[in-house]
């Protein structure tokens, strides 16, 4: 199979989740395969929260569009400019991905077929319904793809190459068992924001987007910012304020609870407005319902920190270009050629 029929295929099912928008659904005829796959793919959408409560229908949705924007043929091409894929030689890649939200592990997917690669995929059991639907749906746009996809609750075995996705404690296995293998494997990181005081409501309610999104469980949620001394919260807390809907979903509002009577027993001094604890800690990692906090004294001290601690960080958001940061409310909108971790896994596919 050529790689235009590999970028065709996938921009079919651009245009396929197309129709799964958060502002409705609504289904276009003239999609291909249409009369298979719309029915089951709702319904899947519709079921999601009853098999991860985490799920909610607008999250999925969310994340369906945010692919939607981006697998088209313009897109593609782009991106695999930047690669000579004719040589690559077939092999078998295993791909462990995560579940923390809905299509987590797409990115992962996409790569190793558009490069030419056969994928086996062993999913999260959070998120194990939407991919194997969307893989058939290819395999029926473009035959050839058959063959090359299949997916494994069991042990990975007979693979070439493995990408894995999990937490630092599960990377030090990934370590021991497929090091001996090419391979990318990934830990924890957290997505920080840096902020000057000089943000406008509209930048802050965009902070508002990177921090609530999925409910902050994806590694490019916002779970830390950093602010100068003498920091007013209040125009954050205001601007924040529309994303008190959160606590319209019981998990979310069990988290905050829990974790607030956590830190109040401990006696932590908290900022908070009834949804969102503000803490002052040096970690990356916030709990759920909770946004950590440090104080910085000058831009210089800043980057060196930041700089130090890289390899804990997935996004930077802010206004300096000098940091190559990211726009407010942007962490959820990767290009194709955004990398977890900063990793090319393309190159990386492409040299195996």
């Amino acid at each position: 199979m050529t790689v235009e029929k590999r970028i065709e295929a996938f921009a079919k099912l651009g245009e396929f989740l197309s129709q799964f928008q958060p502002e409705g659904i609504i289904k276009n005829d003239k999609v291909a395969m249409n009369h298979m796959f719309f029915d089951p793919l709702n319904m899947q959408i519709n079921r999601a929260s009853e098999f991860n409560g985490w799920f909610t229908k607008d999250n999925v949705l969310i994340a369906f569009s945010k692919w939607s924007n981006v697998l088209n043929l313009s897109n593609l091409n782009k991106w695999i400019s930047s690669y000579d894929l004719s040589t690559v030689q077939r092999k078998k890649v295993g791909v462990i991905m995560a579940g923390n939200i809905p299509l987590v592990g797409f990115h992962d997917f996409l790569v190793v077929l558009i490069s030419g690669h056969e994928l086996i995929a062993k999913q999260s059991s959070s998120d194990s319904y939407f991919l194997p639907l969307l893989a058939k749906y290819l395999e029926y746009v473009e035959p050839e793809f058959k063959g090359m996809i299949s997916f494994t609750d069991e042990k990975l075995t007979d693979f070439d190459a493995v990408i894995a996705t999990g937490s630092n404690n599960t990377a030090r296995y990934f370590d021991y068992y497929f090091g001996k293998y090419p391979n990318i494997i990934r830990r924890n990181r957290n997505s920080v924001a840096v902020l000057t005081g000089d943000e406008s409501q509209e930048e802050l309610k965009g902070l508002g987007e990177d921090i609530f999104r999925y409910f902050g469980l994806g590694c490019r949620s916002v779970s830390k910012i950093f602010v100068p001394r003498n920091y007013d919260f209040d125009p954050f807390f205001k601007a924040i304020y529309d994303y008190k809907v959160v606590l319209n979903y019981d998990k979310y509002t069990n988290n905050y609870d829990y974790n607030k009577a956590v830190f109040l027993m401990s006696q932590y001094q908290l900022l908070e407005n009834g949804f969102l604890m503000l803490k002052e800690d040096k970690s990356y990692a916030s709990p759920i319902a909770t946004l950590f906090f440090e104080y910085y004294d000058d831009e210089f001290t800043l980057q060196q920190r930041l700089a130090d601690d890289k390899e804990s960080i997935q996004c930077l958001v802010g206004k300096s270009d000098r940091l190559n940061m990211i726009p407010f409310g942007q962490t959820q909108n990767p290009q194709l050629w955004d990398y977890a971790d900063d990793v090319d896994t393309m190159s990386f596919l492409q040299k195996l």
